[in-house]
């Protein structure tokens, strides 16, 4: 499989990178920052530069084109509303364009679980984020692209074991970035995993596991 990652030098990013091109998929990695390309291209996957904010959308086509498959986990990571606007919302809203217009149906997003948050006293800054990423999947359902969006829970950087808790609606909780990877990794290759909106967090299950029972 040839896939598109926007967002590839993230901490979601770059462990799927490696997953996916261990088991052989080609991976094309977007990135903003040139310094970005070398952790990239560790990962085995191919560095592109790119910008979600400059490019058009004919622009991110043309970078599309021929992929088989695009996940889009970039974020504005706390720069600011403005900037969350640009690249959680608007962002999203021209790559799901760009991928329309360059053939490439299948099209997943990294979200946020919506009870993020709940259990402390929030900033503007972040209800703003929150509600910018839940246009943005409004946004997607309403695109006639095979779409997948996963919320993952509140994500840990310590190493992932490989299994979760994945499904329609399941309890909040923290979720490995090791994890996430994975569960997008096996999702991909699971075409059937289509139109549906799942909610992860670390769990008992193997990811392959989760992921077959979603299809159940």
């Amino acid at each position: 499989m040839k896939v598109f990652q926007i967002g590839a030098a993230g901490g979601v990013g770059r462990p799927l990178a490696s997953l996916l091109t261990a088991r052989g998929d080609q991976v094309t990695g977007m990135h903003r920052n040139p310094a970005q390309a070398d952790a990239i291209a560790a990962t085995g996957a191919t560095p592109i530069p790119g910008d979600l904010i400059a490019d058009t959308v004919d622009e991110l086509a043309a970078k599309f084109r021929g992929h088989d498959a695009i996940v889009f986990s970039a974020g504005a990571h706390g720069t600011g509303i403005d900037q969350t606007t640009l690249i959680d919302g608007k962002g999203l809203e021209k790559s799901a364009a760009a991928a329309r217009q360059a053939g490439v149906s299948r099209f997943l997003l990294v979200s946020v679980f919506p009870d993020a948050g709940r259990d402390r006293e929030t900033s503007p800054g972040f209800e703003h984020y929150m509600r910018v990423k839940k246009s943005a999947d409004v946004h997607l359902v309403n695109t006639d692209l095979d779409w997948l969006i996963v919320r993952p829970g509140t994500l840990r950087d310590e190493p992932g074991n490989g299994s979760v808790t994945a499904g329609l609606a399941i309890e909040y909780g923290d979720v490995h970035r090791d994890n996430v990877a994975a569960f997008l990794a096996a999702a991909l290759h699971r075409p059937q995993l289509n139109r549906m909106i799942i909610e992860l967090t670390d769990g008992p299950t193997p990811v392959e596991e989760a992921v077959d029972r979603l299809l159940g």
